[in-house]
This record gives C-alpha cells, structure tokens and sequence, in this order.
C-alpha cells in the first residue's frame, strides 16, 4: 500500500515523484507483468530525468502506440489476404472489422499531441534527429502490403469469377462477396487517407505548412500523400457508375417541384 505521508494535501505534502516513478515502473515479477513484458514495455520511453521537457512522454507513448496499433493491423491483414485466396469472406468481414477499428483508433490519438504547444514541440522535435515519421515501419508496411490485397482480390474474387469491378459494381451487383469485400478495402483505403489527413492537420498546427522536415524536404510531401488511393479502380468506378447511370452533377433536370429547371 502507497504510503499514506507521500499522498496527502497542500503544498507541505506534495506527492514524491521518485516514489511514484518506481511504481510507474512495477517490480516487473508478477504474472500480469511477465506477460505483458512490463519491464520491458515501460521503459521503452526516455526515463524520466532524461525527458527534455514535460511533454516529451506523450509525445513518445503517443508515437510507440501508434507503432503497435500498425503492427496489428499488417500482422491481421497478412491474414486476411490468406482468407482472400481462400474466398472466406465471413472471416475476412470479421477481421477488416478489426483492422478498421484499430485504424480509428490511429486517428482518435492524434488530437492527443495537439495539447503540446509548437515551442514545446520545437524543443521535442530537436531530439528526433534526421528522424522522421516517413520512416515509421508500420507506416512503410501498410504502404507496401496494399498493392498485394488488391492483386489478391482482383485474381479470387474478380477474375476467378469472370467479373470486374464494373460489374459488381452495376450490372452484376447483388451485394454478394465480391461487393462487401471490396467495399472493406474502400473503408480500409478511406480510413488511411483520413489518419493522414489528420496527421497533415497535426503537423499545420505543430510547426506550420512551410517548414521543413527534418530529412529537408517541404512538409507538402505530406499532402501529396494525403491524395494517394490504395485502390483507384473502387474509387473511379463511382464516377464511371454515375456518368452511366445520368446522375451526375451540374445536369439541368425539371425541379421536383416542378416550377423550371436547376443544377443540382
């Protein structure tokens, strides 16, 4: 039990922070600890004489989660490729529900590192080095596995089939697999896009548009980035549907009320 002299009220009784630090740590023995790595885990971070300032934990904790959230999703999309050549559709739902959540979860952190001030984030940023988070591994992975999901899907779900993406899209649409399927690669697609556009945003606010990165290049890389798909094919094939369909925008049709013409 914490020492009830260390945890009291007033100025005269403020609690130790070397005390609690040691507790922050845990004795790393118990079973909860061994499994998780507790020893291990909660010194990943700078040990707290070393931070540069106050916010440099979260700043840290922040990015190392981040890390862990992306290792999940590319470890769990290596296994949804496999369900893919399978056709397991069911189990492939299932485990893009997981990846989407984890995603989200991506996004929703970031505001966390929006209560930093830019001067306190300067002063972080100046201990990356030439690091960048160009250079996160989770990052380059999800990157690189895209292009297979998509090859995967195409072979056991289009060509297998006799279909493409135009036609289960509209001719042959039946909200079958090859639909739902291909509609958890656009939430997939959509949700990368949005953690970037989000990060984009977290940058403007930390350090301004026109600063340079820390590998010298322009930030605007990142916005270059912010408007690459995953999959172009799913994108495209809703301007395509709508042309076909006659839906599209700025065409001159009578106004439901019927009382002349508009745009809409």
């Amino acid at each position: 039990m914490p020492d009830a002299r260390r945890v009291g009220h007033g100025r005269q009784n403020m609690m130790d922070r070397d005390y609690f630090y040691k507790i922050m740590y845990g004795e790393g023995n118990l079973d909860y600890e061994l499994y998780l790595n507790t020893a291990k885990l909660l010194r990943c971070q700078k040990d707290f004489s070393e931070f540069c300032n106050k916010d440099e934990l979260q700043f840290q904790v922040v990015h190392q989660v981040e890390e862990l959230w992306m290792k999940l999703i590319a470890y769990t999309l290596l296994d949804i490729e496999e369900y893919m050549a399978a056709r397991n559709t069911n189990r492939i739902l299932t485990l893009f529900k997981r990846v989407h959540m984890a995603q989200r979860l991506l996004i929703e952190q970031l505001p966390l590192l929006e209560t930093m001030s830019p001067k306190e984030y300067q002063t972080i940023r100046l201990g990356l080095g030439a690091g960048s988070g160009q250079e996160s591994p989770g990052f380059r992975a999800l990157l690189a596995m895209a292009p297979h999901l998509w090859e995967t899907y195409k072979k056991h779900y289009l060509d297998a089939q006799g279909l493409t993406v135009e036609a289960v899209y509209d001719v042959a649409y039946d909200h079958g697999d090859a639909y739902v399927v291909a509609e958890q690669l656009v939430e997939f697609d959509e949700l990368f896009q949005n953690f970037r556009f989000h990060h984009m945003q977290l940058v403007r606010r930390s350090i301004g548009i026109d600063a340079k990165s820390l590998k010298g290049r322009p930030v605007e890389i990142l916005e270059s980035g912010q408007r690459h798909s995953f999959f172009p094919e799913l994108w495209a094939v809703r301007s395509k549907m709508t042309d076909a369909w006659g839906a599209h925008y700025g065409l001159k049709r009578d106004s439901l009320g019927g009382k002349g013409g508009g745009h809409h």
